[in-house]
């Protein structure tokens, strides 16, 4: 993506967007709700036009990919509304006739937890469910690229588990890409190879987990007592903070605590500046 812009009338969504995602690469993309994440996904799909810039999706322009080029994409997006009187087994068996090397129902539905599932009408499917057979959907043709609009919604955290082995495995094994949005940051920092996070229409930073803790990282708090109170200081340095009050105490400091920020608390801090 260069320059990648999308307005709804007068309402500018993405503001020059500019990202690029490697081949084999598990990608997530984080922002608050609003940010532009599902417009950002819908363009790269080839579903929704853009206003300006430059995409390209596996060397082509998504606005003129054909068959071909669609084949090679996997979509998993938030909700599906369709498809409730087919069983879970026979909906995989009739869509992975559209592909030449589809995978195999059987393993594709023990890979998402489905197993015991698979002659049961979609509509009967928890929430849940639902979600893991939306994922096997979208990886029954062996997609190059994996786009995942927020996967995990509604998965209890044995299957959110099992979802990450089999994610990290696909990448490894097969080589596929994978564009992830998801609200989790627990998910995109167990996930990631790198992460985005865009606000306001742009990309605020992007990195790796480690450096995206470094970039977005929210101050420290040190605590102690003095004067019968609680005392807090934000500091960027804490060491630093609880080495001068030793020496002002001339000792031991009463109730010192040194509070670091959770990549949850730096992440908001982020949108907080941006915002």
């Amino acid at each position: 993506m260069r320059g990648l812009r999308m307005s709804y009338g007068a309402a500018e969504v993405l503001r020059g967007v500019e990202l690029e995602i490697r081949r084999g690469e598990i990608f997530t993309l984080l922002g608050p709700n609003g940010a532009g994440k599902t417009t950002t996904i819908e363009i790269l799909e080839g579903f929704r036009k853009r206003s300006a810039g430059e995409v390209g999706v596996l060397g082509t322009d998504p606005e003129k990919g054909g068959d071909a080029w669609r084949a090679k994409l996997g979509i998993v997006l938030q909700n599906w509304r369709d498809h409730n009187k087919w069983g879970v087994r026979e909906l995989l068996v009739h869509l992975g006739e559209f592909y030449d090397d589809p995978r195999d129902p059987d393993e594709l539905l023990t890979a998402v937890g489905l197993a015991g599932q698979a002659g049961q009408q979609v509509g009967r499917l928890s929430g849940g469910q639902r979600r893991r057979l939306d994922v096997a959907l979208g990886i029954v043709g062996r997609p190059e690229l994996l786009f995942l609009d927020e996967p995990t919604t509604g998965f209890d955290p044995e299957a959110r588990q099992e979802f990450h082995r089999l994610l990290t495995r696909l990448a490894a094994e097969d080589g596929m890409t994978v564009l992830l949005t998801t609200h989790d940051l627990v998910e995109a920092e167990k996930l990631a190879h790198r992460t985005a996070i865009l606000v306001g229409g742009r990309i605020a930073v992007c990195g790796t987990p480690a450096e995206l803790a470094q970039a977005v990282q929210a101050p420290s708090q040190v605590r102690w007592q003095e004067d019968g109170r609680e005392q807090v200081l934000a500091t960027d340095d804490p060491s630093r903070a609880a080495w001068d009050l030793h020496k002002r105490f001339d000792g031991p400091v009463p109730g010192l605590e040194i509070r670091r920020p959770s990549l949850e608390e730096s992440y908001l801090e982020l949108i907080g500046r941006a915002a």
